[in-house]
């Protein structure tokens, strides 16, 4: 099973960057728990960083998984193109965000990701990528 999370915009200041919102924890500290979670689980998992939403779309575009778990943070309120990225690889794709997106401006409770995913898991900090691990193996099971 092999599973990319890739972590999107601004992500990479997570633990400096309105901790209110999203924690302490760094993106480092956020991937130590994935990678571990994902031995535990038998998975094969590659975490990913990037602010730019072509490099998001080449990473998607690479296939090189059976399921992606995407964080796609700002880009999910304004990126038909990562939409469509992942509706043409035809492979299962889970959306997080730390922070519950619906309790937030109204501006972000659009996703343009969710329709095209298996699911979305937001508000619950780093455990939301946690969460997102766990329905991986069962969706990847079956």
């Amino acid at each position: 099973m092999k599973v990319l999370v890739i972590h999107g915009p601004n992500l990479n200041l997570l633990g400096i960057r309105e901790a209110d919102i999203y924690g302490t924890d760094s993106l480092s500290d956020i991937d130590k728990k994935i990678l571990s979670l994902s031995t535990e689980l038998g998975m094969d998992t590659k975490t990913i960083q990037l602010n730019s939403e072509g490099e998001i779309i080449d990473a998607i575009h690479k296939g090189d998984y059976d399921l992606l778990i995407i964080n796609p943070a700002a880009y999910t309120h304004t990126s038909i193109a990562i939409r469509d990225a992942i509706a043409a690889v035809g492979k299962p794709s889970i959306e997080v965000h730390l922070s519950n997106i619906h309790r937030r401006e109204e501006f972000r409770k659009k996703s343009f990701i969710a329709e095209v995913a298996v699911g979305q898991i937001s508000g619950f900090g780093p455990d939301s990528y946690l969460l997102a691990l766990r329905a991986t193996k069962s969706i990847l099971s079956k």
